[in-house]
């Protein structure tokens, strides 16, 4: 005889259903990490008021470390960083990085002293481009000009094997002002990003960087309102957007854009501004805050 056996219906709530796994997601940030000079003399002129800072190499070391400590904790995919002075400053960060994001690119201009933009990845960089040298700024004034800093672009492959190009950027700042500058930076990059879109359908294109204007202004108008391009941080209510302090003001400068072909791979509410818990200074030790967002894949 077989032994009589009971049977119930599971308790939905003693036995709850496991969540669906999430999809596969990337985070971009953008980290203007502020004069981050080696401790070589490159323009003659260094130290005190002098443009060049000129760092011990304990006061290096512990910079690097703070800069480290703060692009860690963003826990990004894809980090594009402004104002790394050489190579030396870049590996110095991916020394410190090596088990979180071990690859990486500068994007050096060649002139003494120069604060240029950089690069750091999760996974390995499958082909960079650098469009400053042959790119021809037309400003409406008539005058040519060259990008103020590399027009950084990176191909990388997310961890679920997605395509993604990433633009790092540090458009002309507004000390010693120079707006159509500025302006035809943003036109300019707006069509390299609209390019890398065509030319790369399946791949989600971002630019990122520390733009040196808010989001009303004409570069950013050509960016967005020209260009098409989707500025991921206005899911932010506006006095959050803030990434940088002016006279007490603050002003949303450090921007995250997208093509506008995947501007429903944002995930909504997914940016944020890192700000200090303490409530003082910039992330990380900069006078910038950094700004990510999320992007599903």
């Amino acid at each position: 005889m077989l032994a009589a056996v009971a049977c119930r219906a599971a308790d939905p709530a003693a036995s709850p259903v496991p969540d669906a796994p999430p999809a596969p997601h990337v985070r971009i940030a953008t980290f203007n990490v502020h004069r981050f000079f080696d401790t070589v003399c490159d323009s003659g002129d260094c130290g005190g008021s002098a443009y060049e800072a000129l760092p011990s190499p304990a006061e290096f070391d512990a910079k690097a470390a703070q800069l480290a400590d703060a692009i860690r904790a963003l826990d990004a995919d894809v980090v594009a960083l402004e104002e790394v002075e050489t190579q030396a400053c870049l590996d110095a960060l991916l020394a410190r990085l090596g088990d979180a994001m071990p690859y990486g690119v500068l994007g050096e201009i060649d002139t003494a002293a120069s604060v240029d933009v950089a690069v750091l990845s999760r996974t390995a960089l499958d082909a960079v481009v650098r469009h400053r040298a042959g790119e021809i700024l037309q400003l409406a004034d008539g005058r040519a000009a060259l990008f103020s800093r590399e027009l950084l672009e990176v191909h990388v492959r997310a961890a679920s094997g997605a395509p993604l190009i990433v633009f790092a950027a540090h458009f002309r700042s507004k000390s010693d002002d120079d707006p159509a500058r500025r302006l035809a930076e943003a036109e300019q990059a707006a069509l390299d990003v609209n390019a890398a879109a065509a030319a790369h359908p399946d791949a989600l294109v971002a630019l990122a960087g520390d733009l040196n204007d808010v989001p009303d202004s004409p570069p950013l108008a050509a960016l967005v309102a020209t260009g098409g391009l989707v500025r991921v941080a206005d899911d932010l209510p506006r006095a959050a957007q803030a990434t940088y302090v002016f006279n007490g003001q603050g002003q949303a400068i450090d921007h995250i854009l997208i093509a506008p072909d995947h501007r429903a791979a944002r995930l909504p509410a997914s940016s944020r501004v890192w700000r200090p818990a303490s409530g003082g200074g910039g992330w990380g030790g900069s006078d910038h805050f950094a700004l990510s967002s999320d992007f599903a894949l």
